[in-house]
């Protein structure tokens, strides 16, 4: 059985959320519980990834949702850094893939913002020793990639909305109605776990150039 790795505190986390009061919260739980410092934080991954390299530190806890460059994103420029920090993904989304989507891009952690924040500071201290800490899940799925979850009408709509048809050409392209189109992207969004057609069009880009 592998031992956790031997640390020093305080342990040196990056923060990454688009809510300040978040970051806020996290860096007042961190000063009274003494284990932890927040050394950097940044609003998107984006930001984030610019400060990869200039400053240290151990853990990096990052939201799922952002702008510029989201979780999903985040992780997949990371795996290409050799010495990546680990990362935990603290998010309060409830689409259940998020988690398995996290683990299978490398992530070392995972927590809800629903859970309590002693909870947080679980998660981070085993990351920091070297364990993974994810809520349990069929580890048999993780193979499956982030469009896997999609119908095949969905799928189809998701091809079309990548080229740049807009939302009244697919409908005539596939012969319903601009409602029924409506209607699947905000299924496909919630699936896939984006904001909006740019999100979607760029997943779906993405996963089809590393396939």
């Amino acid at each position: 059985m592998n031992q956790p790795e031997t640390i020093s505190y305080p342990i040196d986390v990056a923060v990454v959320d688009k809510n300040p009061l978040v970051v806020r919260a996290i860096k007042s739980l961190f000063q009274e519980d003494g284990r932890f410092k927040m050394v950097a934080s940044a609003t998107d991954g984006e930001r984030f990834l610019d400060a990869v390299g200039r400053i240290p530190f151990d853990v990096v806890i990052s939201s799922w949702v952002m702008p510029y460059c989201s979780g999903r994103e985040l992780l997949e420029k990371l795996r290409k850094i050799d010495r990546a920090p680990r990362i935990i993904i603290y998010t309060g989304s409830t689409n259940s893939n998020v988690a398995r989507e996290a683990m299978r891009l490398g992530a070392a952690g995972f927590c809800a913002k629903d859970e309590p924040p002693e909870k947080l500071l679980q998660v981070l201290d085993a990351v920091a020793r070297g364990a993974m800490i994810f809520p349990y899940m069929d580890i048999s799925k993780l193979a499956v990639g982030p469009l896997d979850s999609l119908t095949r009408r969905e799928k189809e709509l998701l091809g079309k909305l990548a080229i740049g048809l807009t939302n009244n050409e697919i409908a005539a392209e596939l012969g319903v109605t601009t409602n029924t189109v409506k209607f699947h992207l905000r299924n496909l969004y919630s699936k896939l776990d984006v904001r909006n057609r740019a999100e979607a069009a760029a997943l779906h880009v993405s996963v089809h150039v590393v396939a």
